[in-house]
């Protein structure tokens, strides 16, 4: 009788009740009250891909109100007053109902979207197959975290429909604006979009605190037997530091919220300052705060929270850069690094969001030089990407085309952010629609780039089949020539002065009027920005078609059709409960790709190394010496 045979034999009784267990989970408890990481990730980015639509589609009704103010929505606007009441009376946009929708399509696309389903989705169903786990270290912990997040996101929609609609204060929720706006007559103190704003902001944030409690603990805790440092694939490395940042960096700003709430349901003053006077009546309040101090404290989280949403992409694209370049990723150990140099640096950036609070000269001068500094290990990370490309037999398939896009799209969204690190330019751009197309260039054609291609790579792993290649590229081309047409022009109209906040689109502005650019003026770019915008909304539909279509009639693979090196690829696909067969051993680095003297160009991580490979590894003598 083998050792397999007698331990089962030796825990007979609890085996069989365990695999009952098992077995018997029901639909509810196994789909919805899941705590495998497998269930929670997919649970994560469902819901991460539904909020990104839905911000999508506000966006898309702020860009009708830019292109046409003071028109009716054709088609859908006889509808949208009956579900987002009089800010949208008979199709027409109310400047306070723009400003609400600006504000949340903000918090909904990063803080319910790209945040969730970059660092949880992605986190939670990859890294512990990456690290050879059987899951998180605390699976019910995780399950809280998603329900957590769930809360969170209902009572942001719910604020769509309360008396006066959603949060007016921008994603930022600048005070003293955020502690006055939705309240007196007509408001209900508690059931007011600003309230609910903040109230939902707690739960998001409670929920991010949690899964990176339990990232960090996974990752340290639970990698299979060989895998040091090391060995983790660059896609865990980032997650790690995410997990940090996170952790570091959301505490203050739920502080800094639960005080804001207090502001406006318990009367205290934490950022009310003495002698406001609100519609030309002093305020009825103590006093005594400072609007400068929610600044800080939303901008300490506000800038790690950048890095919050590129790092997993920059993950992401490692991964399949390696593997469809067919070539070790160039400059791993310089990868690592930079990643925990951006981890530190991230922290001593924020100030650089305030050039316009009136610092002095010597804190100014520091939060520039760290901004700079930060851009260094960008740069190397970057860099080390594009080298790896250098030389390889590359895989041009869907994954590689949005990752090979987020390149120079991240490239070109970090070169337009060095002039914002210096206050004296800041001066001029800030608020201005340059501030747009910087941010949006790294997270738009950046970071969501980054999250398409892992939704593709990945998607084989989760369901065993691959999703069209066809449709993958039908997708791919009319989104990446519209983020192009949507975002550049916008450089353009900042540098003519064009305000980031103006609900007409600087139509009544002599500021965008007065200069043209390419024959059309700041306010005339509008049109064309918003059919770009529309035109990508459409092409988002065979995405969304090709990932449910694919789930049931994709072609089915093998459990590694990309021919990857990494131990997520050893296990089954979809990966059982306990996600693999065998415990998976680490023998070798994550990315061992095209080596010498073996027949295949891929050498995954659990083979054992050869007692003879070390030496056909070395390069011949004559290319040493020369």
């Amino acid at each position: 009788m083998d050792i397999s045979t007698s331990a089962d034999t030796h825990h007979e009784p609890h085996a069989h009740d365990a695999a009952h267990e098992h077995h018997e989970l029901g639909w509810w408890r196994k789909y919805i009250f899941s705590t495998d990481h497998k269930v929670i990730g997919i649970q994560y980015g469902l819901c991460g891909l539904s909020f990104l639509f839905f911000g999508f589609c506000l966006m898309m009704l702020m860009r009708w109100q830019l292109a046409y103010p003071g028109q009716a929505l054709p088609v859908i606007g006889k509808w949208l007053p009956h579900i987002f009441g009089p800010g949208i009376a008979d199709g027409k946009m109310t400047p306070d109902f723009y400003n609400s929708l600006g504000a949340m399509h903000g918090t909904i696309m990063i803080f319910a979207g790209v945040v969730p389903l970059a660092f949880a989705a992605f986190g939670n169903f990859v890294v512990p197959l990456q690290i050879g786990a059987p899951d998180m270290t605390f699976p019910k912990v995780n399950a809280a975290s998603f329900w957590a997040f769930g809360v969170g996101g209902v009572i942001m929609m719910i604020s769509f429909f309360v008396p006066g609609g959603p949060a007016k204060s921008g994603w930022t929720s600048y005070t003293p604006l955020a502690d006055i706006s939705d309240t007196g007559p007509g408001h209900n103190p508690l059931f007011n979009g600003q309230t609910l704003w903040l109230i939902g902001f707690i739960f998001l944030i409670s929920s991010s605190l949690l899964g990176a409690v339990n990232f960090i603990t996974t990752i340290i805790q639970l990698r299979a037997k060989g895998l040091t440092w090391m060995r983790l694939p660059f896609f865990v490395w980032a997650q790690f530091v995410t997990a940090f940042l996170l952790l570091l960096a959301f505490p203050p700003l739920e502080a800094a919220i639960v005080m804001q709430l207090m502001d406006r349901v318990a009367h205290t003053s934490f950022f009310l300052p003495a002698g406001l006077v609100v519609n030309g009546a002093p305020a009825n309040i103590s006093g005594g705060g400072s609007p400068l101090l929610w600044q800080h404290l939303f901008w300490f989280l506000g800038h790690p929270e950048v890095y919050v949403l590129i790092l997993p992409a920059f993950g992401i694209v490692a991964e399949i850069l390696a593997n469809n370049s067919r070539k070790p990723l160039w400059g791993y150990k310089s990868l690592v690094f930079s990643v925990l140099v951006i981890g530190f640096l991230s922290f001593i950036v924020w100030a650089h969001h305030m050039w316009m609070t009136g610092m002095g000269s010597a804190v100014s001068a520091f939060f520039q030089t760290t901004t700079l500094l930060i851009s260094i290990p960008s740069v190397i990370i970057l860099s080390a990407f594009f080298i790896s490309l250098w030389g390889g037999s590359i895989r041009f398939n869907v994954p590689m085309l949005f990752t090979i896009a987020f390149l120079p799209m991240f490239g070109i969204g970090g070169l337009t952010g060095i002039p914002l690190a210096f206050n004296s330019a800041d001066l001029y751009l800030h608020d201005t629609y340059y501030i747009i197309a910087h941010f949006h260039y790294i997270v738009a054609p950046g970071t969501i780039f980054g999250l398409f291609a892992g939704v593709y790579f990945w998607f084989p792993k989760a369901t065993g089949r691959k999703m069209s290649e066809f449709w993958g590229k039908v997708h791919f081309w009319p989104t990446l020539i519209c983020m192009n047409a949507i975002f550049l022009p916008m450089f353009l109209q900042g540098m003519a002065g064009m305000h980031r906040r103006w609900y007409d689109g600087g139509q009544g502005w002599n500021v965008s009027n007065d200069h043209t650019i390419w024959g059309l003026t700041g306010f005339q770019w509008n049109v064309p920005i918003s059919c770009a915008a529309w035109i990508m909304g459409l092409a988002q539909i065979p995405f969304i078609i090709n990932f449910f279509w694919s789930i049931k009639h994709g072609e089915k693979v093998n459990d590694n059709p990309w021919e990857a090196t990494t131990l997520e690829w050893t296990a089954p696909s979809p990966p059982p409960h306990g996600n693999f067969v065998t415990t998976p051993v680490a023998y070798r680095g994550p990315y061992e790709y095209s080596l010498p003297g073996r027949e295949r160009d891929y050498t995954m991580q659990n083979e054992p190394v050869e007692p003879d490979e070390r030496t056909r590894r070395k390069p011949p003598a004559e290319l040493v010496h020369a």
